[in-house]
Order: structure tokens, then C-alpha cells, then sequence
């Protein structure tokens, strides 16, 4: 069992320079969590999942100290976004996958071939795969 066989492959991707409100009402409006974050020479640069942008990390530098936040497009991606993110390539075993999932409680990874983004696997693509060996 392959990457290839589970992955999503109509992937929505965000830009360093996108705004984070702007990024939320995509994926709100695509139905999407994570979205792959390209550069200008269309190459991985980040991952940045819905849970970032609701609460970036760099508002609260201080976990003991909260502080007013809104969501806002003068916030950029690049701020919010995991960097150099973990990725698994189509060819790869969907078991390699699942335990990252496990071990790193990740929600979705992109699928990368090169330097090329083919793909994104859910934890979404992978209980529809169980459904359909279940049924």
C-alpha cells in the first residue's frame, strides 16, 4: 500500500506573502485544513494548517502571558507556517505515513516527488481508505 494510492492529489496551496485571514477563508470555503505553502519558484516552503492560523505561536512568545489577537491579512504565512515540513514522497509505504501521524499527532503531510508538491495525505484520506477495506 502506496502513498500514491490514498493521497489527494487536487491540492490547494498558499503563498509566503498570502494573509492569514485570507488563507483561513480558502480553506473555509474549500473545505480544507492544511495546504502546502509554496515559494516563488513554486518549491515547498512551509505547511501551515488551520490550527496555526487560528492561534500563530509567535502571539503568545510567552505561554504565562496572553495577549489580544486578531485574525488579519497584514499577519503573513511565512510567520505562521511550519517550516522545512516533514514529507513523504507517492512511492512511499502509507505505514511510514501512519506513523508519523502517530507519533507526531500530524494532522496531514505534504506528498513531495523532487521538488515538486503531488499531493497532501489526511488523516481524512487515510480512515477512507479503512472504510473501504472495512466495508
Amino acid at each position: 500500500m502506496l502513498v500514491r494510492d490514498y493521497m489527494t492529489t487536487d491540492v490547494v496551496f498558499a503563498n509566503l506573502r498570502d494573509g492569514l485571514h485570507q488563507t483561513l477563508v480558502r480553506m473555509h470555503e474549500r473545505g480544507i485544513r492544511h495546504m502546502p505553502v509554496l515559494d516563488d519558484q513554486e518549491r515547498l516552503a512551509g505547511f501551515i494548517s488551520e490550527r496555526d492560523l487560528r492561534r500563530p505561536d509567535f502571539v503568545d512568545p510567552d505561554e504565562n502571558h496572553a495577549r489580544p489577537f486578531v485574525l488579519d491579512d497584514s499577519f503573513k504565512i511565512e510567520q505562521a507556517m511550519t517550516m522545512v515540513p516533514v514529507t513523504v514522497g507517492p512511492g512511499d509505504d502509507v505505514l511510514v505515513a501512519v506513523d508519523l501521524f502517530i507519533d507526531h499527532h500530524y494532522g496531514a503531510l505534504p506528498v513531495v516527488e523532487g521538488e515538486r508538491v503531488v499531493g497532501i495525505l489526511s488523516t481524512i484520506d487515510l480512515l477512507r481508505a479503512v472504510r473501504r477495506r472495512l466495508r
